[in-house]
């Protein structure tokens, strides 16, 4: 399909000296300076092609400039360039923790927790050392060694830092999941890496309500042989042990300066997942080396992040998103972690909660910052927003009003941060950055070192028009492997086709003739209706306009005798329904705005959409639900935010002779 050619409004313009005062802008006259190129470091595009171009180059200096791996020689940086099976910086050592922990300074607090039951506390770098130190040593005692697997069952809280970073500092692979996973959401993943230790809260609190998970902490324990330890951290009920666990406050009791393993470049750091909607999710295994780069990378040059900022994003623990605030650490940054819902007491409070800490950056989802342009709020003139520089959005395609909504009601000098990637890659593809202007619905480039393309179905690059977004060159935070995939074959089959050593990441992307771009959603959910393929996000931009509707999800369903089924449900706002006058101005919004060719057959009102536990709605689930998959294979129903309305579409289908 052939989009829009017509320019997007413009919301942001950097000025001059904006530019040149960037981290980008440094490096590149740096880089410049030192390998005598003609480099404009004001230009983003022509920097981007040459990390592109010289990727031995491009991530040499990376490493030199972030103090991580200074004086890498250009032909030790990559020294096997192909995709899967990219061998970086083989010679090199290094350890995450280390790096996170560099920056002891008590200039700047290393966190600030925020609760929804409690007052902010600080905690210096100094005691984020010593309680690190302090773990990694009980991790030592306990048998933890290298290469062991340590999972953690807890939510966005201080405890989940120190127990992630002590877990690298001795070279043991960290993995976790959020306490609002159910015992069989835990086990599809922890049952796989077979961990030697948890580390396990006793309950949450979410949206004012207590969540009692004792209960999930003794199945896991119960189901997990090769747990040898567990360590409890109390919320909701301090004082109280399970039988034969060890105290967190014990656990961290030994404060003392933390000891580093030196680790090879690519030894395994973390293991996350993919979302697991239709089977069991991936182990994805990320190793030391291409997270910390990538992050200065991505936070550094991009997000323009340092010392003395205050970082945030909203996240839980079983987020790629929690990995990556922490790692903001990487650059010196405070990071705010936050236990708590996401709009609770209100839909403001992650703006409240940015004017009460005195946030620089400000990350959230694409889904709340469209939650409170619905509601109307205007977060600009009720908080004193003053330090806030940056607003980051990722989880979903942000619609265009939700742009315009920010520079109406947040503010005019704010650099709104759209960014698209994935937890394969623990970073984005396409991305923000300060040398470039913010126009409407559009994220502003790929980003540097990411040699990001459209490609139609031919192989060959496409511009004005929906292609499969590819990664045509090696980036350093690819996955080392899946785990449990011996022989590799999961891992290229989930990327590498069907075009051989070229990424295929399975989102639809447009590339502008202005070199913006534009993510619609998944390649295997889009509507193709008639030959002529359309984004979901493009439906979703036209009905969520409406108050009317909470929420949405539509479904393109190829039927076996080669019909073509497009519903769309709505979720009703509370006291609205779907009357006939709405049903046709809705179709009327999708068709103008849109597409003619993609009104959908019919709009049925549902209960509720169910998502990811990422907050992505759980489309092509549903859709397999339409053909005639059976229930337990289209969907886990571990891997959804709310398993129960799965059971209305199960329903649905039924009657509809899916079956």
């Amino acid at each position: 399909m052939t989009a829009d050619t017509s320019p997007a409004p413009v919301l942001w313009q950097p000025t001059r000296e904006v530019r040149e005062a960037t981290r980008l802008a440094a490096f590149a006259r740096e880089v410049a300076a030192r390998r005598g190129l003609d480099l404009d470091a004001t230009d983003y595009d022509a920097i981007w092609r040459w990390s592109v171009e010289h990727l031995d180059q491009f991530w040499a200096d990376v490493a030199a400039w972030s103090g991580v791996l200074p004086g890498v020689p250009d032909d030790r940086v990559l020294t096997r360039r192909e995709m899967p099976g990219a061998e970086w910086f083989p010679d090199a050592t290094l350890n995450y923790a280390e790096q996170a922990l560099r920056h002891a300074t008590d200039q700047h607090p290393a966190l600030i927790a925020v609760a929804e039951d409690a007052e902010p506390v600080e905690v210096s770098w100094a005691e984020l050392r010593a309680q690190v130190g302090a773990f990694a040593a009980t991790l030592r005692r306990l048998g933890v060694r290298r290469g062991d697997r340590v999972a953690g069952y807890l939510p966005n809280v201080p405890e989940a830092v120190v127990a992630f970073l002590g877990a690298a500092s001795i070279g043991a692979v960290w993995s976790s999941c959020a306490p609002d996973f159910g015992t069989r959401a835990v086990l599809d993943r922890f049952a796989q890496i077979e961990p030697t230790v948890l580390v396990a809260v006793d309950g949450y609190r979410f949206n004012g309500r207590p969540y009692d998970r004792r209960g999930v902490v003794a199945e896991l324990r119960a189901a997990l042989p090769t747990v040898t330890a567990t360590i409890a951290v109390p919320r909701l009920f301090p004082g109280e042990l399970p039988d034969g666990a060890l105290g967190w406050a014990d656990a961290v009791a030994d404060r003392q300066e933390p000891e580093f393993e030196a680790l090879p470049f690519d030894h395994p750091l973390w293991i996350v997942y993919s979302s697991g909607t239709t089977g069991l999710p991936k182990g994805i295994v990320h190793g030391h080396g291409g997270v910390v780069l990538e992050e200065h990378k991505q936070l550094g040059l991009h997000g323009d992040v340092g010392p003395g900022d205050r970082f945030y994003w909203y996240a839980s623990t079983a987020w790629i998103m929690w990995n990556i605030a922490t790692s903001a650490l990487l650059r010196g940054a405070t990071v705010v972690v936050h236990d708590g819902a996401p709009a609770y007491p209100s839909v403001d409070a992650q703006f409240a909660l940015a004017a009460r800490t005195r946030l620089t950056y400000l990350g959230t989802s694409a889904g709340y910052l469209v939650a409170c342009e619905k509601a109307g709020i205007r977060p600009g003139e009720t908080h004193d927003l003053s330090a806030l520089r940056t607003i980051g959005s990722t989880g979903s395609p942000l619609p265009a009003s939700a742009f315009e909504w920010v520079y109406d009601a947040v503010g005019r000098d704010v650099f709104l941060a759209s960014v698209s990637g994935g937890t394969d890659v623990a970073t984005g593809f396409i991305g923000s950055t300060l040398l470039l202007p913010v126009t409407a619905g559009e994220l502003q480039r790929p980003m540097l070192g990411v040699a990001a393309a459209a490609w139609g179905e031919d192989g060959e690059p496409v511009t004005g028009e929906l292609g499969e977004l590819v990664i045509t060159e090696p980036m350093p935070s690819m996955p080392l492997y899946f785990w449990n995939d011996p022989d590799g074959s999961r891992y290229r089959e989930a990327y590498f086709e069907p075009w051989p050593g070229v990424w295929r990441h399975g989102d639809w992307m447009e590339v502008t003739e202005r070199g913006t771009c534009v993510i619609t959603g998944r390649s295997d959910s889009t509507l193709n209706r008639g030959g002529v393929r359309m984004g979901t996000a493009d439906i979703y931009a036209a009905v969520e306009s409406f108050p009317e509707v909470a929420d949405c999800v539509v479904l393109g369903v190829e039927q076996r005798d080669g019909g073509y089924w497009m519903p769309l449900f709505v979720q009703m706002a509370p006291g609205a329904e779907l009357t006939g006058e709405l049903a046709d101005r809705i179709r009327a919004a999708i068709r103008s705005s849109a597409s003619p060719r993609h009104v959908p057959d019919e709009i049925l009102v549902v209960p509720g959409v169910p998502h990811t536990r990422t907050g992505k709605r759980l489309e092509v689930p549903l859709k397999r639900l339409f053909q005639g998959v059976p229930p337990e294979k289209a969907v886990n129903p571990g891997a959804v935010d709310d398993a129960s309305l799965v059971e209305h579409y199960v329903a649905l289908a039924r009657e509809r002779g899916a079956r």
